[in-house]
């Protein structure tokens, strides 16, 4: 097997109107540097108060794909892309010991002292009032990190798939959460080298699902 590099990394607009979802995947490897890059991409994202509340999985081995590939009816772009990320998200991370991200703004001066110590108190009161909505709250963060993978893997010559089809205690009895009832499963997103075309299946006119300041005012362009 070949490791396929390709050294003009996309603007982020044409990584954008380039991107397909991929459902066949050649058995090239990645590259270890250019994953590790995948990776740090990723985690740039934003999230909540930024707790960063997502696990991120990267299944390779071949018998842990195939498991996966199981919990997720079957679907072979598991088993045929080199890694697939697995996004978890963590309902309870805002109850976490946040001093390492408290640290680093200040180090960074992201954050001064008033902005840390107002952040000490609200991530509680506002995880607290959350309630059920906790769990919503979490995946949307793990969705925005895995939308900053997937352009990230575009950019630099790689295809992904999203997935929305699996089993949640199946996936989480293969990454070895089943132990862990709040976390949930975000999305799945296979990543590796594209064996299929690249065709576009277009979208709906700008009108039919963009509106102006009130649904039915159609945005127009």
């Amino acid at each position: 097997m070949s490791v396929i590099t390709q050294t003009q990394a996309l603007d982020v607009p044409s990584a954008i109107l380039k991107r397909r979802s991929i459902k066949t995947f050649k058995s090239d490897p990645i590259a270890p540097e250019l994953l590790k890059q995948l990776v740090e991409l990723t985690v740039a994202a934003p999230s909540s108060f930024n707790i960063q509340d997502w696990q991120i999985i990267l299944v390779q081995d071949e018998a842990q794909k195939a498991a996966l590939s199981a919990a997720s009816w079957n679907q072979q772009q598991i088993i045929q892309a080199p890694v697939t990320f697995v996004f978890a998200a963590d309902p309870k991370a805002g109850e976490q010991d946040l001093t390492p991200v408290y640290e680093r703004a200040l180090e960074t001066g992201a954050w001064n002292e008033g902005t840390v110590n107002y952040f000490k108190n609200a991530i509680p009161q506002f995880q607290a009032s959350l309630g059920d909505k906790q769990r919503e709250y979490a995946i949307k963060d793990a969705i925005i990190a895995a939308t900053h993978l997937v352009l990230a893997a575009e950019s630099l010559g790689l295809s992904t798939c999203f997935m929305n089809g699996w089993i949640e205690d199946q996936v989480k009895a293969v990454i070895g959460a089943s132990e862990d009832p709040d976390l949930a499963i975000a999305v799945l997103v296979p990543v590796g080298y594209a064996a299929e075309p690249r065709l576009n299946p277009g979208r709906l006119p700008l009108s039919a699902n963009v509106s102006v300041d009130r649904i039915g005012n159609p945005y127009q362009g």
